[in-house]
């Protein structure tokens, strides 16, 4: 018999992993009431790059897909061998040092699988990428805060001790720029657990970029990336966690023993990774040209109140604490139509601050920044 769905129905009570009905902020309240009304708006907050107007290889791209071998279904749990052995020549590591995902969250979900049990807890950074909480919740993972502190520069102040399962980094950081630096590699190594770096914006340095922290043979390091971002590609569906230490092998065969319970990595795009991977340097080189352009007319609009990233798609500006981000962000969206996202929605721990993307069309970009910085001042 068809089921009929009642108004108001119930299907029961969802887990308590998610706040399933948490109420819409303010600033996403305006941004909805604002784009509904028609108005022009300046998003400072793009953060894809196939929207933002970067010319790609289409053709190239579309002919990679069309493989043939992709008709038939070869299940391996690490990924297809010729997909690995691209990835691993493109990040200079052994094919055996990788196992594909279908996207760095999903490589996140499989190590929090593969390290805690549910109630267990994974050190993560503040600011920072405010999609851990959901991911780790997902898993019935805590998240323990450790701070990132800018002094002459960024730094990871960790515990001396800890009880969780694993430090989280990411390197550039998203939102700040900053690296996690080797000797903040080191003080993981004496606490004794893994470091998983989240290393997606590695190929957007501004600068000479420091060592990976792969490179400490005695730590356990656990490096996630995909073609999101090393070849601007986020539909392709491509991840990667490439494991180096001591206890690399069998944590491989730990996260294979997950991963064959899903499979979820599609034939079509295992099979094209080479050829993305080869065309990857141009693409690469073109959202590089675009975020340095628009860093350099946010250095001119911001001045000293750019925090200066080292590297990755975001940048950072400090607003006079005043009144908070929020309200910085509220107003520049009512008053001057330019959407950029408060700092309290990466974890800043003090007022105010503001971050923008890099990503932006280039003229765009500057009308953007030029009313933010007479906003602010």
């Amino acid at each position: 018999m068809k089921r009929t769905w009642k108004a108001g129905y119930s299907f029961g009570m969802p887990s308590k992993r998610l706040p399933w009905n948490s109420p819409k902020n303010a600033f996403t309240r305006l941004l909805e009431e604002r784009r509904s009304a028609g108005a022009r708006l300046i998003d400072l907050t793009l953060s894809n790059p196939t929207q933002a107007g970067i010319a790609y290889p289409g053709a190239e791209i579309l002919d990679a897909l069309r493989d043939e071998r992709a008709l038939v279904y070869e299940p391996d749990p690490r990924g297809l061998r010729e997909a690995r052995e691209a990835v691993a020549a493109a990040n200079l590591v052994s094919p055996d040092a990788v196992l594909l995902t279908a996207s760095t969250s999903e490589a996140y979900a499989l190590m929090f699988k593969m390290l805690c049990d549910p109630g267990d807890s994974v050190l993560v950074p503040q600011p920072s990428y405010p999609l851990f909480d959901h991911l780790a919740a997902l898993e019935g993972v805590l998240v323990e805060p450790y701070d990132l502190r800018m002094e002459t520069r960024w730094s990871a102040a960790l515990p001396h001790a800890t009880k969780a399962k694993a430090v989280l980094a990411v390197s550039p950081n998203n939102p700040t720029g900053s690296y996690f630096l080797p000797e903040d590699a080191g003080n993981v190594g004496q606490l004794g657990v893994p470091l998983v770096v989240d290393a997606v914006f590695a190929d957007y340095a501004f600068g000479v970029a420091p060592p990976p922290p792969r490179a400490l043979r005695d730590l356990d390091v656990f490096t996630l990336g995909g073609l999101s971002k090393a070849a601007g590609l986020p539909q392709m569906k491509l991840g990667w966690i490439l494991a180096t230490g001591p206890g690399a092998p069998e944590a491989l065969d730990r996260l294979a023993a997950v991963a064959d319970a899903y499979l979820s990595v599609s034939a079509p795009v295992m099979r094209a990774a080479p050829r993305l991977l080869a065309l990857a340097p141009r693409i690469r080189s073109r959202i590089a040209a675009r975020t340095r352009a628009n860093l350099d007319s946010l250095r001119k609009a911001a001045g000293r109140r750019l925090l200066e990233p080292q590297g990755g798609w975001y940048a950072v500006v400090e607003a006079p604490a005043s009144r908070t981000d929020e309200a910085w962000a509220l107003e520049l969206l009512r008053e001057d139509g330019v959407i950029a996202h408060p700092g309290y929605f990466f974890n800043f721990p003090r007022e105010a601050f503001l971050v923008v993307s890099l990503l932006p069309r280039e003229e765009e970009f500057r009308e953007g920044v030029a009313r933010l910085a007479a906003r602010l001042t």
